[in-house]
């Protein structure tokens, strides 16, 4: 059995409980140290996992693993009727509100604290689910894809963003310095959670990708599954339908 990544290694407390505990020390600071140790490219990437999603046209979407709810602030473009984003970290949660406040969109968007893996929601609720860096975090992979799968209507659609390891010369070797050495260091001075970032280049490292991920997604159900690597594969949007769907994906497999 492959080792369950965790933040903190010395703790007996879960996986679950431990990326709560450190999504909430590192709250504060999340947004800038995301935009800041990506140089702005997270942006560039939920837009494109946005685009991906209009052809779909949903109308009702839930966000999983919203954080501070930027992805499902981006999906407003959609022009979706609601928009709901969950998440285990109730720090998270609290400052996507205020963001979501102060740019008066409490209307369209709703943030709720829960959990993955056990989703609040009834069968088949869902046009269509968003995961933004998030699923990676999942103590139990399938069963948290398996929920996302079951609050899908038929004919809907998830669309999940995750990072990826490079693997072509020299972005892998500077890439995995970068992740290694002078993350965790920046991580640690702004956010004061040595641990949250280091976590991250290893849980990034354990995480299936590409066509292990879409292996991953049609054995809990989805069908007509895609990945489609995001510069020099540093980050990854799959897309995977739930089976019913007259809609068809006319993707390619190119870096966006």
């Amino acid at each position: 059995m492959k080792e369950i990544v965790t933040p903190y290694q010395d703790s007996k407390t879960n996986k679950k409980e431990q990326v709560a505990t450190m999504f909430d020390n590192i709250a504060g600071s999340y947004d800038f140290l995301n935009h800041f140790l990506s140089m702005g490219i997270d942006i560039i990437w939920r837009k494109n996992a946005i685009r991906l999603l209009k052809k779909y046209q949903p109308k009702y979407i839930l966000d999983v693993a919203t954080g501070t709810g930027d992805l499902a602030i981006a999906a407003l473009k959609l022009h979706p009727d609601k928009i709901v984003g969950v998440d285990i970290s109730e720090k998270m949660i609290e400052i996507g509100k205020e963001k979501i406040k102060k740019k008066n969109l409490t209307e369209f968007i709703q943030l709720l604290p829960g959990d993955s893996e056990k989703l609040i929601f009834s069968d088949e609720t869902f046009d269509a689910v968003t995961v933004a860096f998030g699923v990676r975090n999942f103590e139990n992979l399938n069963k948290g894809l398996e929920d996302i799968f079951r609050v899908l209507k038929p004919n809907g659609v998830a669309i999940i963003l995750e990072f990826s390891m490079p693997t072509k010369f020299p972005v892998k070797q500077f890439y995995n310095f970068y992740f290694k050495f002078i993350l965790p260091i920046i991580g640690r001075i702004v956010s004061k959670d040595y641990a949250a970032y280091s976590y991250l280049p290893n849980s990034v490292m354990a995480f299936p990708q590409g066509k292990a991920f879409t292996g991953i997604l049609q054995s809990v159900g989805f069908n007509a599954t895609k990945y489609i690597p995001l510069t020099f594969g540093i980050a990854t949007i799959y897309i995977a339908e739930k089976p019913g769907t007259t809609n068809k994906i006319n993707v390619q497999e190119t870096p966006l």
